[in-house]
């Protein structure tokens, strides 16, 4: 309305009291007038435009640089929004149609939205995760399907930062399922002895531990004794070579060895179960419990791995390598005839599983099985 009258009042000016400079007066009123309506213009055009493209409609969720809301009115100048917190978002039509629009109720309805947490460093990712997933499990807001998913977002200053992604019904409740699901990864941490650090940063001399304590040492060294293999060394011997071997620790699906890769150790399966695989066929030849060794005849030989090996679930693992099984070899003679009858009965059964997949050479007898070994092995 002030606007028009405004038009008007010059119309009559220009033709009652300017009529001479009629055209004079309606050029300089057309740029008056055209300063005076820009922003009306600007929000009539971008009105028709939001009208014939349709970005949203009235119900939908949509954010708007950094305000969001759930469109309630779209008029030819402004579009009315209501907030989360109850208030009504005027939007003139003009700034819709130069800020980023974001509408979180198309293509579909569901929703996907995301919670952030930092896991300590002594808990593996894998572990993380799932509990992860059994607190999603146990938000009623959070949908089953589409299926949840946790990611490792980053390696912080005091934590492994995990981001869960899961899905909701309707973007109004997002507030209301997140509360639930970071409700939940308290609990359930806690029931996994999963700790949550602090959010700070401090700095304090730090008291080296060593990376394999003794009563680690000693429960490797206690599980050689029940291997064939080590069956016949002392209690000493069993625990100079763990303190001596190596742990590491793998993924469920990581591969330990690769089948055709250079390798001078053996392992012995501490915690976890792996597969014994055949390339390139994928062949699963065994699988491998807690307490179960493979590897050994690139530790005894030298040779190339014979097949792949993957962990089932996270696996921990003592390696033994070639150099460490010497000294305990020339120290104990009667090791390597002990070993090589046992390694010549398991070579025989993998080249048979082998077989199925591939042609492979005969097996090679005991006698030049234990040459190769002690030759390996610098041993006379």
């Amino acid at each position: 309305m002030q606007d028009f009258l405004v038009i008007v009042l010059f119309m009559v000016i220009g033709t009652v009291l300017l009529r001479e400079q009629l055209l004079t007066t309606s050029a300089v009123g057309a740029v008056v007038v055209g300063f005076a309506l820009q922003d009306t213009l600007g929000n009539l055009f971008a009105g028709l435009a939001i009208q014939i493209e349709k970005p949203f409609r009235v119900g939908h969720w949509v954010q708007i640089a950094d305000r969001e809301g759930q469109v309630q009115e779209i008029t030819w100048r402004a579009t009315k929004l209501r907030t989360k917190a109850g208030q009504f978002l005027i939007v003139p039509n003009s700034v819709i149609s130069k800020e980023p629009l974001l509408n979180y109720s198309e293509p579909t309805v569901p929703t996907r939205i995301e919670v952030e947490i930092g896991a300590s460093y002594s808990s593996p990712p894998n572990l993380v995760k799932q509990a992860i997933h059994e607190a999603i499990a146990n938000a009623p807001l959070a949908m089953r399907t589409p299926e949840p998913q946790v990611l490792v977002k980053a390696f912080g200053s005091s934590s492994i930062d995990y981001v869960a992604q899961f899905w909701i019904e309707d973007y109004a409740i997002d507030r209301s399922a997140r509360d639930q699901v970071r409700t939940n990864l308290w609990y359930t941490f806690r029931r996994h002895d999963i700790e949550i650090p602090f959010p700070i940063q401090v700095e304090y001399s730090r008291e080296e531990e060593p990376r394999r304590p003794t009563p680690q040492i000693a429960e490797a060294a206690a599980l050689l004794g029940g291997l064939d293999l080590f069956k016949t060394l002392d209690v000493d011997a069993r625990y100079a070579l763990s303190k001596a071997a190596s742990e590491h620790l793998f993924a469920a699906g990581e591969a330990i060895v690769r089948q055709n890769a250079d390798g001078d150790s053996m392992f012995v399966l501490l915690q976890g179960q792996a597969r014994v695989v055949i390339e390139p066929s994928g062949q699963e030849v065994a699988v491998i419990p807690a307490g179960g060794f493979f590897g050994e005849m690139s530790m005894l030989t030298g040779d190339r791995r014979t097949a792949t090996v993957r962990a089932i679930t996270d696996a921990r693992v003592l390696e033994i390598a070639a150099n460490e099984f010497r000294s305990l070899a020339a120290a104990h003679p009667g090791l390597i005839d002990h070993i090589s009858t046992i390694m010549g009965t398991r070579r025989t059964e993998l080249d048979d599983a082998k077989a199925t997949a591939v042609a492979v050479a005969p097996a090679e007898t005991r006698q030049s099985l234990l040459a190769r070994m002690k030759r390996f092995l610098n041993l006379s």
